[in-house]
């Protein structure tokens, strides 16, 4: 029979915890070392004064000290688990546990390997002197104890000599054979004592009726709040109201400052005074369009203020006005960050009415907060030290205006080109259109946009000529096309980059609050129409040209989507667009080819043909036998030709049997 013992000393709950915790640190532990892995690419990152001031800026404002250490809730977490696992290791190691082992040569004092001759000598001795007759009681001592010693030894005694007490010993660890079986609770007693039921029901209830549907209930309803996009839905909302086929830049500037309003993102920035708000805007419109100040006309109510204000964070950044105020740089830098999600959802909401233009108006915005121009503005004001004046006055783009600055011997001009070193000039190696285990593109079928794409900064030569690739074997041939299908049957969207290529690292975009890695959208669309055809994809570690690579100095990438379904010749455009480079779009026009199945032969086809072909006594074969197509013959015209074929015959037969017997 079980006996059940409770933990009052809480050793058993202490080991449970430890375990626990033992599952739930180590790995979050690990979170926090730094990754001693090395990339297999090399990164490129801009390395012009600005970018250099800003990561040193960065780098101390994320710097953690011993005085002033940046602990996140993850980190306090951690240490407080930490802090209890040395508590909770330190009160195991310091309990004394009571595990008995019955042992009796220890009981009768005897050396293991002791004969059973000098075992009954000692049993002698030791009866003489403890039996409860000759033992002289002392003075806390009662007969009880020592009649409970006397008869400890004579177990002992009799497990080490008699047969039948030595087998208990044996198999049931104890002279007097099976004895009751303890097992050990992790719970203190008082939990289960019945006048604290009350109690403990009670924290039952709290934790499991109150506490639980609390936190699960307010997970639901935050989770539910917010969309795919990780914007409310409130702002959702606005953004499918406002946002329209020919909405320009300017208004979606306005429906970033109004989404900064309802998402409450100032709440976590301490506002700045109506003085130093005033100032900046009146910065502001000394230099900003007329653009600048479309916000609702009411500015007692609190949204209005918080909407003006961020349209002047905002205008302030793409103007490049300095903020002098720091709590208006503050909520600036965090106001740019939010808007990345704020432009993901104006996005996805221009996609779902498949409108180009708009689509391209959200993503060149991106671009423009991230490099801090107008939309609209040229690209050379992306470069370190160009002004107004000189753009207007040098026509060629940045490379002419590197030539004038060399001409002058301007000493930014070392500067501007170690920004147009690094510049992500996107260069379309080639783009086709294949469909896997066809030779044509059918109506319908599956189709693999398979784009080959490097990276040629303004700075770097073109070369005339297209560089001869190597003349293959016949087993490197075979090796290469497996590899091309392989990565068109694989799941990933990019290949794998040939060894020694180098990727960009963060950005030229010394504005931006933070360091900018470059992506870039690929998308197909129809210009004559407006319409996106195929929804973008974004890209990103894209390598830069490599002469000493050439020709493979590129990476593959592919874009997945269905061919239309009827027969003809489709121009689609090939559209490339970066969200942090302003002025480097592509676009190409490709013509899609979609044939007929006819157009294959029967090899290609297989038993595609039997297959597909309806059966001649259904609906879909009369009326594809009324247009002239191909249709299968029914089993029962085939069984009913087979039997007039044997009829035949067999009349035959009898019939010439007839004439052999007229003869006789």
């Amino acid at each position: 029979m079980a006996n059940y013992q409770y933990d009052d000393s809480g050793v058993l709950a202490s080991y449970f915890i430890l375990t626990f915790l033992t599952i739930v640190l180590v790995p979050l532990t690990f979170t926090f070392l730094p990754s001693t892995s090395k990339r297999k690419t090399q990164i490129d990152q801009c390395e012009c004064s600005e970018c250099q001031e800003k990561r040193v800026t960065l780098k101390k404002a994320h710097s953690r000290s011993i005085l002033k250490p940046r602990l996140g809730y993850k980190a306090v977490a951690v240490t407080a688990g930490w802090v209890l696992f040395a508590y909770l290791a330190h009160k195991v190691a310091t309990t004394n546990t009571e595990t008995t082992v019955y042992d009796p040569f220890q009981i009768l004092g005897l050396s293991y390997g002791t004969t059973e001759k000098e075992i009954k000598r000692h049993y002698k001795k030791l009866s003489l002197k403890f039996h409860p007759d000759k033992v002289v009681l002392a003075e806390n001592q009662t007969l009880a104890d020592v009649e409970a010693k006397f008869v400890n030894l004579t177990k002992a005694y009799k497990s080490l000599t008699d047969e039948e007490t030595r087998q208990n010993l044996e198999q049931y660890g104890h002279p007097d054979g099976k004895q009751e079986f303890s097992m050990g609770l992790a719970l203190p007693t008082w939990v289960v004592a019945s006048k604290n039921n009350i109690w403990v029901l009670g924290i039952y209830a709290i934790l499991f009726g109150g506490l639980l549907p609390v936190f699960v209930s307010r997970w639901w309803y935050g989770s539910r709040k917010f969309t795919k996009d990780g914007v409310l839905g409130s702002t959702a909302q606005l953004f499918f109201k406002r946002i329209r086929e020919d909405t320009t830049s300017s208004d979606l500037i306005l429906l970033l400052a109004r989404a900064w309003d309802i998402e409450d993102g100032s709440k976590n920035v301490k506002p700045a005074s109506g003085q130093a708000l005033g100032k900046l805007e009146a910065d502001i419109k000394a230099v900003a369009s007329a653009d600048f100040g479309k916000t609702p006309s009411t500015k007692t109510r609190k949204e209005d203020v918080v909407t003006r204000r961020a349209l002047a964070l905002l205008y302030a950044h793409m103007l490049r006005v300095h903020v002098q105020d720091s709590l208006l740089q503050a909520e600036q830098n965090a106001l740019l960050l939010a808007c990345q999600p704020f432009l993901t959802s104006m996005l996805s909401i221009a996609l779902s009415h498949n409108w180009l233009a708009c689509s391209l108006n959200v993503m060149h915005l991106h671009a423009a907060l991230a490099q801090a121009i107008f939309p609209g503005s040229d690209p050379l004001l992306a470069f370190p030290s160009v002004n107004k004046e000189e753009v207007k006055a040098v026509e060629g783009g940045i490379t002419a205006y590197m030539k004038a600055l060399e001409e002058k011997s301007d000493p930014r001009h070392e500067m501007v080109k170690r920004v147009a070193d690094k510049w992500g000039r996107l260069d379309v190696v080639d783009s086709q259109f294949k469909v896997i285990g066809e030779r044509i593109v059918t109506p319908g079928a599956i189709v693999n946009m398979v784009i080959k794409l490097r990276l040629t900064p303004p700075t770097m030569i073109p070369s005339k000529s297209e560089p001869t690739e190597p003349e293959e074997t016949v087993e490197e041939r075979k090796k290469q096309i497996k590899k091309e299908e392989d990565f068109l049957n694989g799941k990933t969207d990019a290949d794998e980059l040939f060894p020694g290529l180098t990727t960009p690292g963060s950005a030229h975009a010394p504005y931006w609050p933070q360091l900018r890695k470059p992506t870039w959208w690929v998308m197909i669309g129809d210009q004559k129409l407006n319409k996106v055809i195929v929804p973008p994809t974004r890209i990103t570690d894209v390598p830069f040209a490599n002469s000493g690579k050439a020709p493979n100095d590129y990476r593959t990438y592919k874009l997945q989507f269905q061919a239309p379904p009827q027969v003809g010749v489709y121009t689609f455009q090939l559209v490339f667009v970066s969200d942090t480079y302003v002025g480097e779009d592509v676009k190409l026009f490709l013509p899609l080819k979609v044939e007929d199945l006819s157009a294959l032969d029967d090899e290609e086809l297989g038993e595609e043909d039997e297959i597909s072909d309806p059966d001649e006594d259904t609906l879909a074969g009369q009326m594809a036998a009324m247009r002239g197509g191909k249709v299968k013959r029914s089993a029962a015209y085939d069984s009913d030709e087979s039997s007039t074929d044997d009829d035949q015959s067999s009349g035959n037969g009898s019939s010439d049997s007839d004439s052999d017997s007229d003869s006789d």
